[in-house]
């Protein structure tokens, strides 16, 4: 599969909005990561999961036409800061957020946000 790239990191103000965009294909179980963090994940047939300190803030969303996954980032919150992956694997998702069982990872986006 082709490799991972992150792009829409930046700095915003708390309760602000960003949109990460990762450059993915040839994928069956992607997610973003808040460093080792698990933050949110997609499997191949659309199901999505999320961290309980994300609910009703983020979306996970794949774009198949462009071969990206989203997130956006809604309410941002100080602690929100962090550098953010996107991580990806050819099989079936299993543990969903747990990094050990993603194989290929991006070079990662920092999002700041300032109280």
């Amino acid at each position: 599969p082709a490799p991972l790239v992150e792009s829409g990191g930046g700095s915003v103000q708390s309760g602000g909005s960003l949109r990460l965009s990762c450059a993915a294909s040839g994928y069956q179980c992607m997610a973003w990561f808040k460093e080792r963090e698990g933050v949110a994940s997609i499997d191949s047939g659309g199901t999505t999961r999320y961290a309980d300190g994300v609910k009703g803030r983020f979306t996970i969303t794949q774009d198949k036409s462009a071969n990206r996954l989203i997130l956006e980032m809604s309410s941002l919150k100080p602690e929100d800061t962090a550098t953010y992956y996107c991580a990806a694997d050819i099989y079936p998702c299993t543990g969903y957020l747990q990094p050990v069982l993603y194989t290929y990872w991006g070079q990662g986006t920092r999002v700041t946000v300032s109280s």
